[in-house]
């Protein structure tokens, strides 16, 4: 399905997810000639200055001044928060987040690329059923490439190698990273179609480490477990039991307004009442701190959402005592509200 940009290492190899995103903003660039961007609110796609604004999270664009000129954004798919539908009845919606990506396709004219993630790693929320064919149709209608970022998703942690397998979806451009080191060594890679192979005499990457022996060892050496140990499957049990669980602890736990997850990419919306779905801040963040005494780390996202990432290879009885921990922690902090 894919091929790497270049037989240059120097044109797709980077030691960062940032980096790699980077590389493909200037692919995108050279590729149409155009330098408009459309990327989602609440994404993130790096720190730099110019991933920063692809990016949609406040914490990293508030007050740095001007970011990058052309980068349009639009609303993510969130079906439990829709502003669309705050019911979340996507068949009912009629995908209009994909439509409104296509209505600023065709008012903007010229866009060069359509940047995001294909399950977003910080909220975790899988875009309804035809969502990314509708946006892939959008993007061929009027010239754009579709860049999916899966430097947080990518080999294996969705249950496919690629996360875009996952959902059935081929982008133009792909980037990769953070899995593709082992978790522990800086690696990252851009991966484009054949024919976007256009720009040789340019430096689409050119960063310092990018050609790092030892990441490449890490790499390969990552990419052989992942296959011989087939951790895509693992992910999926791994992921639908501790789906269960999680959704076991809603029915018990009103602070859980929704649970999420594909494969080992898993969540909770922490919420101050389930209609309202007011974000539970402060508990949240008391969950956070609490569990980290008890042994288990995560990190909040956009205030009140709990992402849980566990590694591909974890055992059931390590998953077990990681949910027991968050349940007991749930339960205390319940319990002093």
């Amino acid at each position: 399905m894919y091929r790497v940009l270049s037989a240059r290492a120097e044109d797709t190899l980077a030691p960062g997810g940032t980096t790699a995103v980077g590389m493909a903003m200037k692919l995108a660039r050279a590729a149409t000639g155009r330098f408009k961007t459309i990327s989602m609110w609440d994404a993130f796609h790096g720190a730099s200055l110019d991933a920063m604004s692809i990016s949609g999270e406040t914490m990293f664009r508030q007050d740095v001044g001007p970011l990058l000129a052309g980068a349009q954004h639009v609303p993510p798919a969130d079906p439990y928060r829709c502003i669309w539908d705050p019911r979340g009845n996507c068949e009912a919606c009629d995908l209009r987040c994909a439509s409104y990506i296509d209505y600023v396709l065709e008012k903007e004219g010229d866009v060069g690329a359509v940047i995001a993630e294909p399950v977003r790693n910080t909220a975790v929320n899988p875009p309804p059923p035809g969502y990314w064919q509708a946006v892939r149709k959008a993007c061929d209608r009027h010239g754009a490439l579709l860049v999916l970022d899966e430097t947080a998703v990518c080999l294996g942690r969705t249950g496919n190698m690629f996360a875009c397998q996952t959902f059935d979806i081929i982008p133009d451009i792909l980037t990769i990273g953070k899995g593709i080191g082992g978790g522990v060594i800086p690696f990252a890679a851009m991966i484009a179609r054949t024919d976007l192979d256009i720009a040789p005499q340019k430096s689409i990457g050119h960063y310092t480490h990018e050609k790092n022996p030892v990441a490449a060892a890490a790499g390969l050496a990552t990419i052989d477990i992942i296959e011989t140990q087939n951790l895509p499957q693992r992910a999926v049990e791994m992921g639908n039991y501790a789906l269960k669980r999680l959704q076991d602890m809603q029915n018990d736990h009103p602070l859980i307004g929704d649970v999420r997850g594909v494969g080992l990419v898993l969540g909770l919306d922490l919420v101050k009442d389930r209609i309202s779905k007011e974000r539970a801040i402060a508990e949240a963040d008391r969950l956070m701190y609490v569990c980290l005494q008890g042994g288990l780390s995560f990190k909040t996202s956009q205030g009140s959402f709990i992402p849980l990432s566990p590694p591909l290879t974890i055992t059931q009885q390590e998953l077990d005592d990681a949910l027991d921990i968050l349940e007991t922690a749930l339960s205390d902090i319940e319990e002093s509200r």
